[in-house]
């Protein structure tokens, strides 16, 4: 005698574990994009000082100031490059089919969190990586080392006159180990609520500590001391759409685009350390 045993599926989905973006602790939206493609920004010089000439002005010179000069203004261009986009269907039977654990809402939340989200972080902390204007030979990072290599990029900001306040030190879980295990390391630990929701874990001598997912960093990622001033993240277009029954498909069809860019300012480049590991 054969028995035909019930085979149940749950309407629950096993959702692969994501992390939320943590971009804006470390960059900043200060320039607007709207109604434009490009954005020129000045770069304005400035003069050395001179000795006043109190008995009279110098030989060849006019004016007891000291010679006059010239101040440039250039400018520089960013310009939105990234524009991406998805589109899936979702068939109506298989939604109705699949005890509606498919749903074209979740769908679309689904691939913001696992697609979009983590194509943004890798892109922006990649340009952030590149263009930063500190960047140590790579080192092999250990529990005895690590403190005196962070104190060697804050020390680096201090040189360059970054602001003391909003500096971001963003770590792979690895390294953060390693902080953990480093005896002259002490991290305070008791931060507020709105800094863990940002995704702050810990300060370190007055900078907040994130910790991000390897898999959204450039290869060979050490560390990276940062203020936002330095990066411009603009995201000048996020549309998704859900369409109910379009032409030739019975059930949903969801289309997404994001046109984003990250840019760092070239007066600023100095309040980015980033060392990178052997």
């Amino acid at each position: 005698m054969s028995i035909d045993l019930v085979t149940k599926f749950s309407p629950h989905v096993d959702e692969i574990f994501t992390k939320e973006s943590k971009l804006s602790l470390l960059t900043n939206h200060d320039y607007e994009w709207s109604g434009a493609h490009t954005v020129k920004v000045y770069k304005v010089s400035t003069v050395g000082m001179n000795d006043y000439g109190r008995a009279g002005a110098a030989e060849g010179n006019w004016s007891r100031y000291g010679s006059v000069a010239s101040i440039d203004a250039t400018t520089e261009d960013m310009m939105v490059k990234k524009d991406r986009s998805f589109t899936f269907v979702l068939d109506k039977l298989d939604q109705d089919e699949t005890a509606q654990a498919l749903t074209a809402a979740t769908a679309l939340a689904r691939q913001q969190r696992e697609v979009v989200i983590p194509e943004v972080d890798s892109y922006v902390y990649g340009v952030m990586c590149e263009n930063a204007g500190t960047k140590p030979a790579a080192v092999e990072l250990t529990a005895e080392k690590i403190y005196s290599e962070i104190l060697k990029g804050s020390e680096a900001l201090d040189n360059a006159l970054v602001s003391d306040t909003g500096r971001v030190l963003v770590v792979t879980p690895a390294v953060y180990t390693l902080m953990k295990k480093a005896p002259d390391i002490i991290m305070e630990t008791d931060i507020g609520q709105q800094q863990r929701i940002k995704g702050v874990i810990a300060m370190l001598d007055g900078m907040e500590v994130v910790r991000v997912p390897a898999s959204r960093l450039p290869e060979g990622f050490g560390f990276m001391i940062a203020h936002p001033c330095a990066t411009v993240a603009p995201t000048k277009l996020e549309d998704y759409h859900i369409h109910a029954d379009p032409p030739g498909i019975s059930g949903s069809l969801i289309e997404g685009r994001i046109v984003y860019d990250a840019f760092v300012l070239e007066n600023k480049t100095k309040a980015i350390y980033y060392q990178a590991i052997t």
